[in-house]
């Protein structure tokens, strides 16, 4: 079983990141509340794709905790029936958590799809678990880290159930996108501490220090990042258009429009350092590369209004960065130890 460990942590590592980017889709597609219950879509595991199934019905077979939208407000089944001739309320319950009683196919089914992957990640993160067992004689650290992934998985689901309770609050939210990092920052230690070193790279205590200090630069622009968002999602909320949501910006977006110029000039210094020293960090290319296009996806929604996917392509940027980062300072701290 140990050799299906580290490909089964990394199928993990991929699927975590695919629940990212579905999350992120589902909030630049504005999907959020696309399934106003939990963990069930309207009261179904398969949601539905046309608003006439949920209405009421005459005839139709209702199951207990299904959801009908009757006079936009979400009600729930109280017991299994057969929906008489004539609505009877005696059958029904109001649905107490929130007051959102709108359905739209695409929102919803944006927001299953994030939920499908979401179980999937959970399930390769158990999987991961049931094999870490194979080394339990020689690092039962392994078996802890990877039941504490499998507990993080589960706060994730939790989290994501009180957001849509919330409807969808801000702050819990960015509580949800911490929760991701941590998930990343475990998983890729799981990996790296299981994968065969070629030990190619020179210690440079310079450079370790800067990364360290750079990975902290990269996790406070990310929580600046978040304010920001919140305070444009308030203004999206209002229904103003897209070319007055920067207009007169709030919620930080001048100190992380700041901010981004010493993560700029922190990797800049570690890419120089890399290539003078020649200590072989290869994924250093890669982390330019990805705050390039960080840096263009920024100036898109600040010069050009928000263009489709650049929301998106953002925050994806964003915690690939961190999980790049993350890993070089294990690669960084790990061999000076040796």
């Amino acid at each position: 079983m140990k050799k299906y460990f580290l490909p089964s942590a990394k199928a993990a590592l991929i699927l975590v990141y695919l629940v990212i980017i579905a999350g992120a889709l589902v909030r630049m597609t504005g999907s959020g509340m696309g399934c106003p219950d939990w963990p069930k879509c309207f009261g179904y595991y398969i949601p539905p794709t046309e608003e006439k199934e949920l209405l009421y019905t005459i005839g139709k077979e209702y199951s207990k905790g299904q959801v009908i939208i009757k006079d936009e407000t979400l009600l729930v089944a109280k017991d299994n029936f057969t929906a008489p001739t004539r609505f009877e309320s005696s059958h029904w319950e109001k649905y107490t958590k929130h007051d959102y009683a709108l359905f739209n196919p695409f929102h919803t089914w944006v927001e299953y799809i994030n939920r499908l992957v979401g179980a999937l990640a959970g399930i390769a993160c158990i999987i991961a678990l049931f094999l870490s067992f194979s080394y339990w004689k020689e690092n039962k650290k392994l078996i802890f880290y990877s039941l504490f992934i499998c507990f993080l998985m589960g706060f994730q689901a939790w989290l994501g159930k009180t957001v849509v309770d919330s409807v969808l609050n801000p702050y819990k939210i960015t509580t949800h996108m911490l929760a991701a990092l941590l998930i990343v920052a475990v998983q890729l230690y799981l990996i790296y501490t299981t994968q065969e070193k070629k030990q190619t790279q020179l210690i440079d205590n310079e450079f370790k220090w800067v990364l360290f200090a750079a990975l902290g630069l990269t996790i406070v622009q990310i929580l600046f990042g978040t304010q920001v968002r919140e305070s444009v999602d308030t203004i999206v909320e209002a229904g103003l258009p897209k070319e007055v949501w920067l207009q007169n910006p709030k919620g930080g977006f001048y100190t992380h429009r700041s901010f981004s110029i010493l993560v700029v000039c922190a990797n800049a210094f570690l890419f120089w350092r890399n290539r003078k020293m020649e200590l072989g960090f290869t994924k250093m290319d890669w982390v330019i590369a990805l705050l390039c296009v960080e840096i263009l996806s920024g100036i898109a929604m600040y010069y050009f209004n928000f263009p489709f996917g650049s929301q998106t392509i953002h925050i994806v940027m964003a915690t690939l960065l961190f999980g790049l980062q993350f890993y070089l300072v294990l690669e960084n701290f790990k061999k000076n130890t040796q």
